[in-house]
């Protein structure tokens, strides 16, 4: 067993993707052979709207690097928003549908993303 370093130049955008954003991949089973953990990056556009999707069985936790992202879903019928800020924490239960929002017309929004499975499930929905 052996530890990995991986450097913001070696992370990959050879990842499942939805549109409106961008992901990054850090750590996952392609990269360091992780079993149990995928990790990297999001990055969002100025004024972008990502897709709504949801991550199957994954549960994800998300950091607020940069940017004021907001992040929307649907709960009892109604469309619930949260806007962050740089060091707030979101937390994705599985199989939630969401969104992605980066309101500011200026800004890139980034943040780190966890989740429970070796590799980024994406369930991208229509509608």
């Amino acid at each position: 067993m052996s530890l990995h370093h991986v450097r913001p130049g070696d992370l990959t955008s050879e990842t499942a993707q939805t549109g409106g954003m961008r992901r990054w991949a850090a750590i996952s089973g392609d990269s360091v052979g992780s079993s149990a953990i995928w990790m990297g990056q999001t990055h969002v556009a100025p004024g972008a709207v990502s897709a709504t999707h949801h991550h199957g069985a994954s549960e994800t936790a998300i950091y607020v690097v940069s940017g004021r992202p907001s992040f929307v879903f649907v709960h009892e019928g109604q469309e619930v928003r949260i806007d962050t800020e740089p060091g707030d924490y979101v937390y994705v239960p599985p199989f939630a549908p969401h969104r992605e929002e980066n309101p500011d017309p200026e800004v890139e929004a980034v943040v780190v993303i966890a989740r429970s499975t070796q590799e980024a499930i994406v369930v991208n929905l229509s509608e």
